[in-house]
């Protein structure tokens, strides 16, 4: 996937293959404000670290905002899949990356979303599913949702240079709502529809990026 040619490049990172096709065959494929790349890094904190770490090595790649994307698991009672999560900043055992730009990509998820709930504060990570007492035990640390790239998909993209970043996840699964396997649950298909809807916001978040400072 390319937007228009010579603005700043836009790498979104998600673990998937699901997600990866709902990133690239979604809405809003037009309108980029630059070379757009949808990286799938595997699973886990390390796949999503190596893979992102290498891809930002490489020319064409070097300058790039990064926003983590795909499907989390929401830790507020209440939460139903196909909500929104835009983090404030990641944390995980290395502690905590700041993020960029969360009102802009709120404010842009909820206009493309129109009828879906945005929620916003801490995503933190996990090196494994997050089931039962764990998720009591994460949301007592303040965060809203948890999933197991995010953290280290923007540690490491700020550790290969100063960039902007941000992550944005579709909740599959929430405390009410535990999923068995994507795609076969309703909870799993609605956030799969929601994914691929994002694409304008994203676009929207690094458009903002490139406007001049006042």
């Amino acid at each position: 996937m390319a937007g228009a040619q010579g603005g700043a490049p836009l790498l979104i990172a998600c673990a998937l293959g699901i997600e990866r096709f709902a990133l690239r065959t979604g809405t809003g494929r037009g309108g980029a404000p630059g070379p757009v790349t949808v990286l799938r890094t595997g699973m886990g904190p390390e796949s999503a670290a190596y893979a992102v770490t290498r891809t930002l090595g490489e020319p064409p790649s070097r300058g790039s905002a990064v926003i983590a994307s795909g499907f989390c698991a929401g830790l507020a009672p209440g939460m139903h899949p196909g909500d929104v999560i835009v983090a404030d900043e990641t944390r995980d055992s290395r502690g905590a990356t700041a993020c960029v730009g969360t009102e802009v990509l709120a404010k842009a998820l909820a206009a493309a979303l129109p009828g879906r709930t945005v929620h916003t504060g801490p995503l933190t990570g996990s090196d494994h599913v997050v089931r039962g007492h764990e998720r009591a035990e994460l949301r007592a640390t303040g965060a809203i949702a948890v999933d197991m790239e995010s953290a280290a998909t923007l540690w490491s993209a700020v550790r290969a240079g100063p960039r902007p970043v941000a992550a944005v996840r579709v909740v599959v699964d929430a405390p009410e709502h535990e999923l068995v396997r994507i795609g076969t649950v309703r909870g799993g298909i609605s956030a799969f529809r929601v994914l691929r809807a994002v694409l304008p916001a994203f676009y929207e978040w690094h458009r903002s990026l490139l406007l001049p400072r006042r």
